[in-house]
């Protein structure tokens, strides 16, 4: 538990029971996960609670949202680098066609974009449709 807290704490986020619960429960995640997830697999939490937190989480860049064209938001732990500022971590989401699950693919960085003059990048989201690794076989 004191690991968890010191996560918390290096992004300057008070420790609190629920933040502490539901930063556990998003470290064994194997994929992005959306608020109802989270809700179902925390039996007793309060929704508004949890938005609150992920919310504070997002804020603190210590999750990400993703955006995988299911019309459901998912969110996943950041990059160490993610700060308040802003977040640091381009990378390409995987989704997969079969089982539905999202995951980060963080060594896989979105490539340069030039854009024209006169626009300013705010955000950048890549996502790529197939079969994970574990449906293929």
């Amino acid at each position: 538990m004191k690991e968890l807290e010191k996560q918390l704490q290096e992004k300057q986020i008070k420790p609190t029971a629920m933040r502490l619960v539901v930063l556990d429960y998003l470290l064994k995640q194997t994929s992005a996960v959306s608020l109802t997830d989270m809700e179902v697999s925390l039996k007793k939490t309060d929704r508004v609670t949890l938005y609150r937190t992920v919310k504070t989480f997002e804020e603190h860049g210590l999750v990400h949202r993703v955006e995988d064209g299911t019309g459901v938001t998912k969110f996943a732990l950041c990059q160490p680098d993610c700060t308040a500022n802003g977040h640091h971590d381009l990378h390409i989401h995987f989704y997969c066609t079969n089982c539905k699950e999202t995951h980060c693919l963080p060594r896989t960085h979105i490539p340069e974009i030039m854009l024209p003059d006169g626009y300013d990048r705010q955000e950048i989201n890549l996502l790529v449709k197939g079969l994970c690794a574990a449906c293929k076989k």
